[in-house]
């Protein structure tokens, strides 16, 4: 999906590239905020009176379990779908767009490449706050809906086949930085749940 939508594809689909992306990420945003706010509200109802020490606990024994899940590459657990790319060619590029960046933004609608996306799940529900919740999970949201900037540069068929290439390649070095920061994020959460 994510070299479908390019300068190039947006222009063979006779779609403006903008616009796709502006849909795009307002849907991770949204969905993203929408869900974390669900959340957020939830854990208020059912948390609201247990100690922010205790939900801080919880929250890195998660870390620690998805720093041990994501150790072993593609053993994240979830759904092996991807979006569908039939939309591609039934509807507008604002409508995919939307739909596309909805579906990333909730994190859990199509393949979840890493375990630290049900950490932000749990996180967004242990802040025990609408607010906070969707703060969490509308910045998990917007950052996915920015991956389709990678291919901003792609505008004929021989920058699609490199970026291709690179993309390929990078994938191993990306997925290893991935664990990296959740390491360094448990570590952080260690650090505070013990001070």
């Amino acid at each position: 999906m994510l070299a479908s939508i390019t300068p190039l594809g947006e222009r063979g689909r006779h779609r403006r590239y903008g616009v796709t992306i502006a849909a795009f990420l307002l849907g991770g945003l949204v969905a993203g905020s929408a869900l974390g706010a669900v959340l957020g509200a939830l854990g208020s109802l059912l948390l609201g009176g247990v100690a922010t020490s205790a939900r801080l606990l919880v929250l890195v024994l998660a870390l620690l379990l998805a720093l041990a899940i994501d150790l072993r590459p593609g053993s994240a657990p979830g759904p092996r779908r991807q979006v569908d790319e039939r939309w591609l060619d039934e509807f507008r590029g604002w409508v995919y767009g939307l739909g596309y960046g909805a579906q990333l933004g909730l994190g859990v609608s199509t393949v979840v490449s890493s375990a630290a996306t049900y950490v932000a799940l749990l996180a967004a529900l242990l802040c025990a706050g609408a607010g906070a919740g969707a703060g969490i999970l509308g910045l998990y949201g917007a950052i996915r809906g920015l991956t389709p900037l990678l291919a901003v540069g792609v505008r004929s068929p021989e920058q699609l086949l490199r970026f291709h290439a690179r993309f390929i390649g990078v994938q191993r070095p990306a997925a290893a930085a991935g664990r990296l920061v959740l390491g360094a994020v448990t570590a952080v959460a260690v650090i505070g749940a013990l001070g």
